[in-house]
This record gives structure tokens, C-alpha cells and sequence, in this order.
């Protein structure tokens, strides 16, 4: 990953048929926690989130509901998806809706330049379909129906009977990109991560590719294709097509040319469509492929993968109104190793709600402050001489968050998370074992105690700004109660590549009194 300059990063665009599980805010958090790291180190940040709203899946939503499927989307993306955002705190630069103006035009350009380098041709195909993944399933996915869909074939996904389509349909030919694709692939290894996504690409795009069909003319809920208004863009091909038309492709060179190319950060069940699918459709339009694409794995709930069909959906709201949208964050970011499958528990959340939050960070910070107020009324005191339990605490912080930018650059967030844990777990083992309570009895150690404290104080000072990205009400809160922002100035400016540097925080500051950052929770 590119450590410097633009940085612009994408969520999938969610597919708005139903209500947003926290399958849908694990991905939206995680990109939302990388673009806030990149915005607070001065990197040209962009975040770009949104809804993929044609499709034969929203067509039959919205006849089975009794409207329009325009009126469909816009109720569920005004009641649902977009107050998603503000629950869980996520600061996205733009939302896109397939259904945009901006989008449909700048998709049939994208489409139409395809066809006049030669890259389409006009086709009959016959194959199974899947509503529900709005896509010609390849074999590996077709299963023999059980039950009651006993004798027929079904998704391996959705477990449903797959429609057989005859339809002409325009095609794209993407068989001719797969050499290409292959050594984009070895010359940069980087490409797909992580490595188990990348060698399962590797491995799918080694069996040949097939032509893709790239139209529907079956229903016309969907974007026109340019030279024939018979038909309509395959929803896929649309949707891929958000990552560039948001940022002005056909409409705004000038942006895009800053934007572009990108990092996409998606789930691993829509992998090859990002990895395979629009990285040839990108060589055939004679741009850049993306930065890199990152596949995380399945939030797993009772050892199940989450699924709208099977009705196991946890609404984030549920969790954000008992632990708050912070504590979302901070577990979905650090409880689970990112790239691979993790399993959520009501009773994991808790526990880590109450060990690492309430008793780990808000206890450090209650305290610390608590102590600056009871010895040194409220202002932060002049360190004396540092000793060498000081300078380890001092190297600590630098050490951890230089590995904590190091891990957001390989996408690691829970790996970012734990280094900076080893400050909140070394400072609270700092003030046990220098037991400033006990300094403050005895006046000759006026200035050990004022060095204790104020480590404990610019401690807190590198944990505000390095979990900003990651806590943002949280940090805000401690931020305000260390009073330093009328002299360093506000939270989100402060560069987050320099704040393990020591002393930053101006002795004789006024600290303000602090409300518990992590409230107890009765979590039923």
C-alpha cells in the first residue's frame, strides 16, 4: 500500500433489498477506521460508500411491496442504509446510489467506450440464474436441491432453485484478459490479499474464463445499454462501475485523475467480481486497475454465516444501543483478524466491553485525570527527571505507534488495535507499580509524583490521537477533558504519524474533570 499521497478507499455498494445487518457495518467500520487513520496522517483521503439499486431481486422487492422500484430504494436507502452511517460513526467522503443521474450517464459512457475499442459483441446465451446473487452461477456453485427442491438446481449460496434464461445479451470478452490478468496477478503479489483470496483468484482465473453476458433484456430496472434501448446493463457491470463514475469518470477528469486508482475492501463472497471481473473491464477501457483489492472473510454468528434468506441478521443498532458505537468499532475492529472468517457472541462482546474498554482505557483515563485533579488541582504538572521505567513507557509509545501505522498499511486494523493496547496495558501497570497515592503522602516526592502523573497524562495524549480513527466519540471526549485543545489544536488535526513523539502535551494545562468514557452496561 502506498503510504503517502491520494488514498482513496471503497466499501462494496450494499445491495438495499432489506435492512443492513452488522455483516454490512463490519465492512462499512473497517473502511471507515482505514480512511480515518490515512485522513489524520495527511494522505489525500477519500471514502466512498453507497447503494446498488437496479437488479431483477429489487424489481420483484418492490412489485411484492406494491410500488415502484424507484420508491422501493429511496425508502429503504432514506430509512435504513444511510442512518446506518450515523450510527456507527462512519465519516464517508460520498455516497453513491446506482440510481443517480451522475452514475447512469457516466456508466453508459464507461460501456459504450468498451464497445468502440471492440471489447463487445451481441450473443444468445442459456444458462442458470440466481435471483438472489443477480448472477449465472458457475458450476462450482450449482448443488442438487434437497427437500422440498428436491430435483432441482439450486445456489450453493442461497440454497434456492436457480432459473434456466434464454435471452440474447451482449457480451463482454473477457476471456481474452486472461493472460493479462495473470501476470497483473504475479507482478503485483500485493494485488488480492489476503494470500489465501489471492491464490483462489490465482486459481480461478488459471481454468479460463468465460465470455460474461453484460446485458439483460428480460425486465427493465436498470441502466440502458447506449446502442440498443432493448436492453439493460447486467447489475453487476453497474455496480462495479460506482468506483469510478463517483469520483468523475466521464464527468470530471481533473478528479479523477487525482482519485483513481483505489483500494476496494469487500467481502470474500464478491472477490472475483472485484478481482477478476472489473479489473478486465478497466484493462479494456485502457485505465488503471485498482490499488488492490482486500477480501475479508464471513462474520460468523452460531458458527453460520449471516444471511438476509435464512432471517440470522443481527441489526447493528441493537448492539450500538447497549454498548454504544465506539465499543461496535473497537470489537469489530480488533476482535477478529481481518482477512479471515470470525465469530461474533453477545457474551465476547461483553466480556471485551468490560475488560479491555470500561476496566482497560476508560479506567486509565477516569483515574489519571481523577489523580491530576486531587494532587495538582487540575493542571498537568512539570516532569522532573525521567527514569528508566519512564523512558520505557516513552519508547513504548513511539515503538507502538509506528507498528500500529505499519499494520493499517497492510490492512491489519485488529493488528493496529493490539499495539496500541500495549500502551493502555503498560500505563495501567505503570500506575501500580509507582502507586502514586502513596508518592503523594510524602512531600519529598513532590516531583516523582508530578513525573508519574504527567507520563500517565501524555500517555493518554498518544492514545487520543492514535484510537481517534478507531473511537472517535471516545477520544473526543478525552481530548476535551485534557484541555489541550485551545494549544494543540483539534482532535482529527493532530498528524497521527507523530503521535508517539514524548512531551507534546504543554505542562500546565488545565485538565478538565471526565465522565466515564465506557459506562457499565447491563448486557442481558
Amino acid at each position: 500500500m502506498t503510504s503517502r499521497g491520494s488514498f482513496y478507499i471503497t466499501t462494496p455498494i450494499y445491495y438495499p433489498s432489506d435492512v443492513p445487518h452488522i455483516g454490512h457495518g463490519y465492512t462499512t467500520v473497517a473502511v471507515d477506521m482505514l480512511a480515518r487513520w490515512h485522513r489524520q496522517a495527511g494522505d489525500d483521503t477519500w471514502m466512498l460508500t453507497g447503494t446498488d439499486e437496479h437488479g431483477q431481486k429489487m424489481m420483484r422487492a418492490a412489485a411484492s411491496n406494491g410500488v415502484t422500484p424507484q420508491e422501493w430504494v429511496d425508502k429503504l436507502v432514506a430509512e435504513e442504509w444511510l442512518p446506518l452511517l450515523e450510527t456507527l460513526s462512519v465519516a464517508n467522503d460520498d455516497f453513491i446510489r446506482t440510481t443517480q443521474h451522475r452514475h447512469e450517464e457516466s456508466v453508459k459512457a464507461f460501456i459504450q467506450a468498451i464497445f468502440d475499442r471492440g471489447h463487445i459483441y451481441a450473443g444468445e446465451y442459456e444458462a442458470l440464474y440466481c435471483v438472489g446473487c443477480e448472477e449465472f452461477k458457475p458450476d462450482s456453485e450449482i448443488v442438487e436441491g434437497t427437500g422440498p427442491f428436491e430435483g432441482l438446481k439450486v445456489c450453493a449460496i442461497h440454497s434456492k432453485p436457480l432459473e434456466l434464461l434464454h435471452e440474447k445479451n451482449y457480451f463482454f470478452k473477457l476471456s481474452e484478459f486472461s493472460d493479462r490478468l495473470l501476470e497483473l496477478y504475479r507482478e503485483r503479489p500485493d494485488f488480492v490479499q489476503p494470500e489465501s483470496a489471492r491464490n483462489e483468484v490465482v486459481a480461478f482465473v488459471q481454468q479460463g474464463l468465460k465470455d460474461l453476458s453484460i446485458s439483460r433484456s428480460a425486465f427493465d430496472w436498470g441502466i440502458p445499454v447506449p446502442w440498443d434501448s432493448s436492453h439493460v446493463i447486467y447489475v453487476w457491470v453497474d455496480a462495479l462501475l460506482n468506483y469510478a463514475t463517483a469520483i468523475g469518470y466521464g464527468d470530471d477528469d481533473e478528479n479523477f485523475a487525482r482519485r483513481w486508482p483505489g483500494y476496494h475492501v469487500v467481502g470474500k463472497d464478491i472477490l472475483r467480481f472485484h478481482a477478476v471481473i472489473w479489473p478486465a473491464m478497466l484493462m479494456a477501457a485502457g485505465l488503471e486497475v485498482p490499488r488492490g483489492v482486500f477480501a475479508h472473510g464471513w462474520l460468523l454468528v452460531g458458527g453460520e454465516k449471516m444471511s438476509k434468506s435464512k432471517a440470522t441478521g443481527i441489526s447493528p443498532s441493537t448492539l450500538v444501543d447497549t454498548f454504544g458505537s465506539d465499543a461496535y468499532r473497537f470489537y469489530f475492529g480488533s476482535a477478529i483478524a481481518f482477512g479471515q472468517d470470525g465469530s461474533f457472541s453477545w457474551e465476547d462482546m461483553a466480556a471485551r466491553y468490560q475488560a479491555e474498554l470500561a476496566n482497560g482505557f476508560g479506567n486509565l483515563a477516569s483515574r489519571s485525570i481523577a489523580m491530576t485533579h486531587k494532587y495538582f488541582d487540575g493542571t498537568a504538572p512539570q516532569p522532573g527527571e525521567y527514569t528508566e521505567g519512564d523512558l520505557e513507557i516513552q519508547r513504548l509509545v513511539a515503538d507502538a505507534a509506528v507498528a500500529a501505522d505499519a499494520a493499517v498499511e497492510r490492512f491489519r486494523l485488529d493488528q493496529a488495535i493490539d499495539e496500541l493496547w500495549r500502551i493502555v496495558d503498560a500505563l495501567n501497570g505503570y500506575i501500580t507499580d509507582n502507586e502514586p497515592w502513596v508518592l503523594a503522602k510524602d512531600d519529598a516526592q513532590r516531583e516523582r509524583l508530578a513525573t508519574v502523573l504527567y507520563t500517565c497524562l501524555e500517555g493518554l495524549r498518544a492514545l487520543a490521537v492514535l484510537l481517534s480513527p478507531v473511537m472517535p466519540t471516545a477520544t473526543a471526549k478525552l481530548w476535551d477533558a485534557l484541555g489541550v485543545a485551545t494549544t494543540l489544536g483539534e482532535l482529527t488535526a493532530q498528524p497521527i504519524r507523530e503521535a508517539g513523539a514524548w512531551g507534546t502535551l504543554p505542562a500546565g494545562t488545565t485538565v478538565s474533570k471526565l465522565q466515564p468514557l465506557f459506562p457499565r452496561v447491563e448486557a442481558d
